[in-house]
């Protein structure tokens, strides 16, 4: 009655993303499971559970079950996926679905394992694993099937890939350890050592989506944001243990974010390095294509086209590309004209 069930995941260390055919994006939520401690019981999943992060009672814990975009607690992983395909699926269970999941390149095969053991635990019929870089290309409409060069950078929230794609395949591809949670994390250490002051993961987000910047020179492209940005935030003095509030500027964040935002530069700059030349003057030519959630930090653009010379285009919905993506790549399973020879290559 139903027939086969294709979904594409973005199983994301901040967000997961359930992209389906026909449909599009028809879930985007937190990757975060609040659940009874000693019972393991499910309380709330997703942007409920989020709000419980470092503020539940004692029998009641709030976790990320994915780390650094690897699965770091496979039970919670499981249930977290049952629960948002049966939410988006109700009449799921009559049916398997076919997954296609993206995951970082720089992932071991007992972490690429673990994911496709969680997909199925969670009632997929059949799983297929793809590179995250691949499937933002992919998402991001990169005609990666010709036989010319094309650069994807995908900052997510617990790694960075970039990625040389040419004639459907990964020509040189690198992927670090380090995304948006690492952007959060040097926030809350800045305003520590700085100013003695303990803030939360949520209040450090707020303040790299707000007024967090990369560039000195990213208000001349938005020249509304010429001023100096500043934002409130709250916390607990580091030497008394008292809440208090304190003003933080964006020169401020800047400095905080510097040196992940610097590593991510050099890694770009080692990728170039390592691309045959011909395919180089192909991506001085195109551009490197951003995707990933990262991606939107306020003049990391710009600040790439200065420290590498090529120019930069950040992908429209950057934050969808990898589901978006996983979800096309369906098409080269069930061997759809435009995309086969790209998953006949892939897979030999």
């Amino acid at each position: 009655m139903f027939g086969t069930l294709d979904i594409g995941i973005d199983l994301g260390t901040c967000n997961t993303l359930i992209f389906v055919k026909g449909k599009g994006i028809v879930l985007n939520e937190p990757s975060v499971v609040a659940v009874e401690r000693g019972t393991k019981k499910i309380v709330a999943v997703g942007t409920d559970a989020k709000l419980m992060l470092n503020k539940t009672p004692e029998n009641i814990m709030a976790i990320r079950p994915l780390r650094d975009g690897v699965i770091a607690d496979i039970e919670s992983t499981e249930k977290m996926l049952r629960y948002f395909i049966y939410r988006v699926f109700p009449r799921y269970k009559l049916i398997k679905p076919r997954m296609v999941i993206g995951v970082p390149s720089c992932i071991t095969e007992v972490e690429r394992r673990a994911v496709e053991e969680s997909a199925y635990k969670s009632g997929a019929k059949e799983v297929h694993v793809i590179d995250e870089s691949l499937a933002a290309a992919i998402g991001a409409d990169i005609p990666i099937n010709e036989p010319a060069g094309h650069m994807v950078l995908d900052i997510g929230g617990g790694t960075t890939e970039i990625s040389v794609l040419s004639l459907g395949g990964m020509v040189v591809t690198s992927a670090i350890r380090i995304g948006g949670d690492e952007f959060d994390e040097s926030i809350i250490k800045y305003i520590r050592s700085v100013h003695n002051l303990i803030i939360g993961n949520q209040m450090a987000e707020r303040l790299k989506i707000t007024i967090g910047n990369a560039s000195p020179d990213y208000a001349t492209k938005f020249p509304a944001h010429k001023a100096i940005e500043k934002l409130e935030v709250r916390g607990n003095d580091a030497i008394t243990g008292l809440p208090r509030r304190l003003e933080i500027d964006s020169v401020e964040v800047r400095e905080a974010i510097k040196d992940p935002v610097t590593a991510i530069i050099d890694e770009i700059k080692t990728v170039l390095g390592k691309t045959p030349p011909e395919l180089a003057a192909d991506i001085v030519d195109r551009g490197i294509v951003m995707a990933g959630g990262g991606s939107l930090l306020k003049g990391l653009d710009r600040l790439i086209v200065k420290e590498t010379g090529v120019p930069a285009i950040i992908a429209d919905q950057p934050e969808l590309c990898v589901a978006l993506g996983a979800g096309k790549y369906i098409d080269y399973i069930k061997g759809s004209d435009l995309t086969k020879n790209i998953y006949d290559r892939l897979n030999g």
